[in-house]
């Protein structure tokens, strides 16, 4: 009687070709130094049982897990998915990092953990013990905890620091965070806008900074102010609108806004409209993140669409690569685009909209 594939292990594949486990494991993933006619004799035994390869096995003598292990902040994370609010961060990262793991024969599982914890290190050594990944993902503000880094470091397990520019073990990718707050700045200027307001991020992420100096740059560039236009938020809706509230009850308020989030622009929008103003005929507005619900506000908004999906996909690239070479020298910038939407226009008195 045939054997039940789900029954088939390893074992049953070493006896049924004469070999070792650990002949098996080898060929099973695809390491040097099997005999072709030896590999040839595995694989017709894997083919003939219907052994599909677990986890456990491919791990055999300290061999590949085949798993990229993704870090995401936890409050963060669950806060977003109760709001049900459109935010669509941990869908893009699942889009690239999945589909790139499984183009190279990987899986990739994301673990939400609490970089402000005391027992963060204990948190992660935890996951890493019960995963062993082949490398790891972390996101803002992990990538920038030496207490998460230097454990990893001291593991020896490869890592991509993601939102980050700072030196360090692992490599660095960002989001081209300084290209793309200098592009929405120079579409406004683009639009005769001398008074640009700039809603920043929270100065515990750097990208936040980073964003600021693209934005101040293309507006010292333009030889237009900077003084008195630049407000920061925590990225959420409430403080979007406190500052939003502040920059349009200045003296001398600005024809146009950027927000480094899709809440915080979706707060302008909100602030816009209690005082009368409409957008883009008063006030022009650019988001970031791009978000699916950005599409159906009224109007929809102009925004940096950032390239989550490909800057995974990317560290995904980068890691399984690790195994062969050196780390990439540098920080890596995946660089994304400008949406126009319907949010933003000339200023007022400069032209029609």
């Amino acid at each position: 009687m045939a054997r039940r594939r789900q029954s088939v292990t390893i074992k049953h594949v070493a006896a049924d070709a004469g070999v070792s486990l650990q002949t098996v494991s080898r060929v099973i993933n695809n390491e040097p130094n099997v005999r072709p006619a030896m590999k040839e004799r595995v694989q017709a035994s894997i083919d003939k049982l219907g052994y599909v390869p677990s986890i456990a096995a491919q791990r055999m003598s300290g061999s590949r897990s085949y798993l990229i292990l993704a870090l995401n902040d936890r409050d963060a994370t669950i806060s977003d998915w109760r709001a049900r609010e459109g935010r669509d961060w941990v869908d893009q990262m699942l889009l690239g990092g999945m589909l790139t793991c499984a183009e190279h024969g990987y899986r990739m599982l994301i673990e939400l953990v609490d970089t402000h914890s005391d027992h963060v290190e204990r948190e992660l050594s935890a996951a890493i013990a019960a995963l062993q990944p082949d490398g790891v993902i972390l996101t803002p503000p992990h990538s920038e905890n030496p207490l998460i880094t230097g454990l990893l470091a001291e593991r020896g397990i490869p890592f991509a620091r993601i939102g980050t520019t700072e030196e360090g073990p692992g490599f660095a990718i960002t989001m081209g965070d300084r290209f793309h707050g200098a592009l929405a700045t120079d579409h406004l200027i683009e639009l005769g806008h001398e008074r640009i307001g700039f809603i920043a991020g929270p100065i515990d992420f750097s990208l936040s900074d980073r964003r600021i100096a693209g934005w101040r740059q293309a507006m010292e560039n333009a030889e237009l102010p900077c003084e008195d236009l630049c407000e920061r938020g925590d990225f959420g809706f409430d403080s979007g609108i406190v500052a939003a509230t502040a920059l349009l009850e200045s003296d001398d308020p600005p024809t146009a806004i950027i927000a480094s989030s899709d809440q915080m622009a979706l707060a302008t929008l909100e602030v816009a409209r209690k005082r009368g103003l409409k957008v883009p005929q008063d006030l022009s507005l650019v988001s970031f993140d791009n978000s699916p619900i950005v599409r159906f506000t009224q109007p929809p908004l102009t925004a940096v669409d950032q390239p989550i999906s490909a800057t995974i996909s990317r560290a995904v690239e980068l890691l399984i690569e690790a195994r062969k070479k050196a780390k990439p020298a540098g920080v890596i910038s995946v660089h994304g685009e400008l949406v126009v939407r319907g949010s933003t226009a000339r200023v007022p008195g400069n032209g029609a909209n």
